[in-house]
């Protein structure tokens, strides 16, 4: 067991201990509170002086799918060849030996939701991932996680130079739809099947996981950075009844009282990046403080590698700076985006039954001086003082 004394406990879930304890037992929280007695043979760790807060939650990335200076060796996320592919499964091209893994966990950055890019109107299933372990099967807990799709500018200049369907936001929209469809018909002969073994369809792994998809047991993850694409989104989600989270929503500030009315999952960014595309030319730190105060649920995400996911701390501060509240951002970062991706029964919060999952730091975790002194995935401390 370890017990985590004498910190400034951010527990995310609505409560702050000035001098807090946390009591770890194997791969578990099993207590928070004030003056915790150490369990006989417990490890006691001295945080005086020190902020002690949930491990970092980075709620859209690519971290392992393309590793870090290697190139088209290493680039795995986007198989640009059929604008619908539901199948690929991100585990299958994750490199656990991506050095970015160690970068992360070493900045607190303790979970990922890594996937496919946005090559296709369809990508393929992202993961929940812990960013410390040997193989993959030790590090995700949660897969698949969600549906990639993609709208807006991306699928229309890959396949446009290909000279394929899509080149248009019509397109886009019309090839998710007709897919949604097959799967709706492909359910009811699964249905059929169950009482007719005859009847039973052959096994299609686009449309398994596209019926996950109806079933409500994944959201789809929706790549859309203008607010038209927004909407688009979340018209078919609607059309469908099924589950949605907005990635990128980069001019999600504009329309705050439509997302607001419609209930948004809002995971905002990379916003610490250029405006490398005409899509972009609205991006604002100031947009996760506007939605924030709007009453909208934001998480705050890197796009690993757009912005080297170990700097989601200082995006989180970038937009306290520009109107953000303060425990917004930090929430931003740990519970909204877990609860946001469908994570937070394990992770986001220092909250008994939960993860291990720990980061204490020399100061404020917004301020970009602040360091890590210990970092603990699963109990397992994972960075130690130097």
């Amino acid at each position: 067991m370890i017990l985590i004394k004498n910190g400034k406990v951010l527990t995310m879930s609505d409560k702050v201990y000035e001098k807090g304890d946390v009591l770890i037992d194997g791969k578990k929280i099993v207590e928070v509170g004030e003056n915790l007695e150490a369990p006989a043979g417990a490890q006691v760790i001295d945080a005086q002086g020190m902020w002690v807060m949930p491990g970092i939650v980075d709620a859209h990335c690519h971290i392992g799918m393309w590793e870090d200076g290697i190139g088209f060796e290493g680039a795995d996320g986007n198989e640009a060849t059929n604008p619908v592919t539901p199948e690929l499964r991100a585990i299958d091209g994750i490199n656990p030996d991506d050095n970015c893994f160690r970068e992360a966990r070493e900045h607190g950055v303790t979970s990922v939701v890594t996937g496919p890019g946005s090559a296709n109107v369809i990508g393929g299933q992202f993961a929940a991932l812990k960013t410390y372990g040997r193989r993959v099967e030790d590090m995700v807990f949660k897969e698949p996680l969600a549906l990639k799709v993609a709208f807006g500018e991306n699928p229309k200049r890959v396949y446009n130079g290909q000279h394929k369907s899509p080149s248009t936001r019509m397109a886009t929209a019309a090839i998710l739809r007709q897919n949604l469809i097959k799967a709706q018909e492909y359910k009811k002969k699964l249905e059929k099947g169950k009482s007719d073994p005859d009847k039973m369809p052959e096994r299609d792994l686009q449309m398994e996981i596209l019926v996950k998809v109806l079933n409500r047991e994944i959201p789809i993850k929706a790549h859309a950075h203008r607010a038209d694409d927004i909407l688009t989104a979340i018209r078919i989600a609607k059309e469908f009844d099924i589950d949605i989270t907005i990635e990128h929503c980069t001019e999600g500030h504009r329309i705050a009282d439509f997302l607001l009315e419609e209930n948004a999952k809002v995971i905002l960014g990379p916003l610490l990046s250029d405006r490398s595309k005409v899509e972009l030319k609205n991006m604002s730190f100031k947009a996760p403080g506007i939605l924030s105060k709007a009453g909208i649920k934001v998480a705050i995400m890197t796009d690993h590698p757009v912005i080297p996911v170990q700097y989601l701390p200082v995006c989180a501060a970038i937009a306290v700076r520009e109107g953000m509240d303060e425990m917004e951002a930090l929430k931003a970062i740990t519970i909204n985006a877990a609860e946001i991706t469908g994570i937070a029964d394990r992770v986001g919060s220092l909250e008994p039954g939960k993860d291990a999952d720990i980061v204490i730091f020399d100061g404020h975790p917004l301020d970009f001086r602040s360091k890590t002194v210990w970092v603990f995935i699963d109990g397992h401390a994972v960075k130690k003082p130097e």
